[in-house]
């Protein structure tokens, strides 16, 4: 049998990029990328897919105890805005099965500055069902 790894994929956007964007424009992108997460969904690799709201806090240890401050921990310009899980038996195939994302193909993705992040993760728990 095929070992198969865990990748975490995450996608990146400019929220600058969006902004002026009305709610019929979100939904003829989203539209855009529906057919291509159906695609990826159709693999049988993905373990989980995740779209992310803007809201965001960070923790931090500071003087010994945790603290949450509002917005990313880092500054930048770029923000996940979607977070997947695939199973591959390496990078090389991990990166084939993330192509099906829609960071990758639709068009105007390269205009908003879409990007993916793969990570092979080294510790993977299920929780209990």
């Amino acid at each position: 049998m095929e070992s198969r790894m865990k990748f975490l994929c995450l996608g990146y956007f400019e929220p600058a990029k969006m902004k002026g964007y009305s709610a019929a424009d979100e939904e003829a992108l989203l539209a855009q990328c529906r057919p291509h997460l159906r695609e990826l969904y159709a693999s049988g690799h993905l373990v989980v897919d995740a779209g992310l709201a803007d809201e965001r806090k960070s923790m931090r240890l500071e003087n010994g105890k945790g603290r949450v401050i509002d917005g990313p921990f880092t500054e930048t310009k770029e923000v996940v805005g979607a977070a997947f899980i695939v199973e591959a038996p390496d990078m090389d195939a991990a990166i084939e099965i993330a192509k099906l994302h829609p960071t990758t193909r639709v068009p105007i993705g390269e205009e908003l500055c879409w990007t993916l992040e793969i990570r092979p993760i080294h510790h993977f728990r299920e929780g209990d069902r």
